[in-house]
Order: structure tokens, then C-alpha cells, then sequence
């Protein structure tokens, strides 16, 4: 028997006259909207098992997906079955909306808001609907609102990370704008968190912004990290570096890291805390910080505006694939990246066995003072 296909109104007038309409599309893609009336049962299951849901071989029978292929390509094997009167909706779930006819959301505790701002996450089988819960119940800390920080907390909030901790004691100034996103001319002179909250709330106000006007330190380390999933490094010196790694360690929270320098940039991600003996941490990358003149800051020898852009991204999108756990994160490998070449290299790190902080089997041997360690 051929399969015929049916325009989105016709199909909706046939529906209304009784007959059955089945959407096929996977679970998670029928989270961002399903044809009214229409029963959600994923195409795999259908053909394994078509008596259940249909169990009436000549009774007429609608199948709809996203597009129209699926449903042509299961009436298909339906019809091999012996079903006599089945057609496919032409134009799918797509056509159907096109055409402005009702939709209904399969969970009725999820708002509309949630299901457009996020249906690009929600149609990803890697993420749906259980992966964006999972983000909005997610809390991670940002340490710096400046070049990476910016970047990165804008695309977290977007994706829709239920609160940011975002710590840093600066304000902002004319010279921040070339690369530090988050601010705008009508700020300067604004403390740097009161700007970034203003500007990841009007992009997304479902984020919840915690802005913490602190400088990063041993005093309050502790009390930043309480209750955080994860850390994302933007600090732009070598003591926070190292403070944030040892309190990373320490608490068992995975630590996004992140540098720039002139035209370089790498990221990596530490998670010995976790996983001692089998990730390295910041300190098995560098036991012994550089000396000040071989490290200079931005301030001092400039940054390409671009570059904390590139680095924040690929920043988030590690901290993404941790929170959701998909993907290979960075742990054991840093990347670099050169933007005048537009390379990427990636070297591989090892763990120290004998490291002071990380070695499976030590004790955690407290904070030192960070700034007389990186001087030298």
C-alpha cells in the first residue's frame, strides 16, 4: 500500500474527525513542542511494538516527526506491517506550527519560556530535557569579570547555568572595553560585578547572578567555593592561580583554567580533587610560578581584544561538558592557541606523584602565602 502524505491542515481536520496522530520524534525533541492531541511515542519503539500504540490495522492512522521524513519512513514500515490507511504529515511538526496550528507542551511544569529559550539544548540527545535541568541546578564560580571572565560567564548564563558566582574587587575602566565584553562605556567606573550582573541579566534574567565585589584570597576562598560544581579561572596573576588550585583541591571541585598572553592563550581543566593520581593539577603543570619579569600582565604588555574571547569559549564550553557530562574534558591535556598562526597544540600532562597538594595519599597542607610564593 503507498503511504500517502497529508498537509498539516488536512492532517489536523482528519484528527479532529477522530483519527489517531502519533508523533514519532525522540522524547527529547517533542519537549519544545508537540501538535495538539497528538500521542508522543519515539519512532524506534513504534515499529518494534506497533499493536501497542495502534493496535487496529485498518483503522486510519497520522504519523508526524519534525520534518516529515521520519513519519514517511515509519508509515512506510507500517504499512510492510499491514496497516491499510496511514499517511504522513507533510512539512512535520515545522509545517504544523507554520501553518499556526495549536502545539502543546508534553510537561506542563516546564513554562514556554524555558522550552524556547533552550530548544536548540533540548533537541540535542546529548542534553534534552534532563541535561538543561541539570545546568539550571548548576552553580558555578567565575573568578575575574574581566577579559575570560567575560566570555565565558556570557555564554554559562545563555546556556542557561542556574547561578554564577562571579568574584572580582575592580571597576570598570575605558580600557577594559577592547576585550571585556560584559561592560559598556556608561559604566566606567562601575564596580566590574555590578556591570557583568546588569548585562547577564538582561541577556538571560532565569541565571541567577551572585556578584561577590571581593579580591580572591585565603580568607575567602573557602567560603566562595561552598557550593559550587565547578571553577572557572579568569584571574589574571599567578598567586589566584595557585590559591584557586590548592582550594580546588582541597574541596574536590573541578577547576577550569585559562591564561592569555599578547597573542596565546590556553586552557585547561584540573580535576585532581576528584580524581588524585589520575588528573594533574595546576601545580603539576607549574611546580615553581615564573619569575615576574618572564609573566608580565596584559596591563603591561598588551593583549590581541579578540584572544580572551577565543580562550573564555573554549573555558565555557569545558565547563559545559563537565556540568552535563558529556564529551572529553581538557583534564591531562592543555591547549594552546596561537592566533597569529590560528593553531591549536595540545600537549599532554601527567600527574606529579610527589606533587605537594595532589598526591593521592596527602594530607591537604593548607594555604601559604600565595603572593611571597610568586615573587620568589
Amino acid at each position: 500500500m503507498a503511504v500517502i502524505e497529508l498537509t498539516p491542515a488536512q492532517a489536523r481536520q482528519r484528527q479532529q474527525q477522530g483519527v489517531r496522530l502519533i508523533d514519532v520524534r525522540d522524547a527529547h525533541e517533542r519537549v519544545t513542542g508537540m501538535a495538539e492531541g497528538a500521542l508522543g511515542v519515539d519512532r524506534a519503539v513504534l515499529e518494534a511494538a506497533p499493536l501497542a500504540h495502534a493496535p487496529d490495522l485498518q483503522a486510519p492512522l497520522l504519523l508526524i516527526c519534525q520534518s516529515g521524513r521520519r513519519s514517511m519512513q515509519a508509515a512506510e514500515t507500517l504499512a510492510a506491517l499491514g496497516y491499510t490507511d496511514i499517511a504522513s504529515v507533510a512539512g512535520g511538526t515545522s509545517g504544523w506550527q507554520a501553518a499556526g496550528l495549536p502545539t502543546v507542551l508534553p510537561d506542563g511544569d516546564i513554562d514556554l519560556d524555558f522550552h524556547e529559550r533552550y530548544s536548540r539544548h533540548l533537541k540535542l540527545p546529548e542534553i534534552g530535557l534532563a541535561g538543561q535541568q541539570r545546568l539550571a541546578e548548576a552553580t558555578v564560580l567565575v573568578i575575574g569579570a574581566g577579559g575570560l571572565g567575560s566570555p565565558a560567564a556570557y555564554y554559562l548564563a545563555a546556556a542557561g547555568v542556574g547561578t554564577l558566582r562571579i568574584a572580582d574587587d575592580d571597576v570598570v575602566d575605558r580600557s577594559n572595553l577592547q576585550r571585556q565584553i560584559l561592560h559598556a562605556e556608561d559604566r566606567i567606573g562601575q564596580p566590574k560585578v555590578q556591570s557583568a550582573a546588569t548585562t547577564l541579566y538582561a541577556l538571560n534574567p532565569r541565571t541567577r547572578i551572585e556578584a561577590v565585589a571581593e579580591r580572591v584570597t585565603s580568607a575567602n576562598v573557602d567560603r566562595l567555593l561552598e557550593g559550587v560544581d565547578l571553577v572557572l579561572d579568569g584571574a589574571d596573576n599567578f598567586p589566584v592561580r595557585y590559591l584557586l588550585n590548592d582550594a580546588c583541591v582541597q574541596h574536590g571541585v573541578p577547576l577550569v583554567y585559562g591564561a592569555v598572553h599578547r597573542f596565546d592563550g590556553q586552557v585547561s581543566v584540573f580535576d585532581a580533587g576528584r580524581q588524585r593520581g589520575v588528573c594533574p593539577c595546576y601545580r603539576c603543570l607549574f611546580p615553581e610560578p615564573p619569575p615576574p619579569e618572564a609573566a608580565p600582565n596584559c596591563s603591561e604588555v598588551g593583549v590581541l581584544g579578540v584572544l580572551p574571547g577565543v580562550v573564555g569559549l573554549l573555558q565555557a564550553t569545558e565547563a559545559l561538558k563537565i556540568l552535563l557530562g558529556i564529551g572529553t574534558p581538557l583534564s591531562g591535556r592543555l591547549l594552546q592557541f596561537d592566533a597569529l598562526r590560528m593553531q591549536f597544540r595540545e600537549t599532554r600532562l601527567a600527574p606529579d606523584p610527589d606533587c605537594p597538594v595532589c598526591a593521592p595519599g596527602r594530607a591537604f597542607p593548607g594555604y601559604i602565602d600565595y603572593a611571597a610564593f610568586c615573587a620568589g
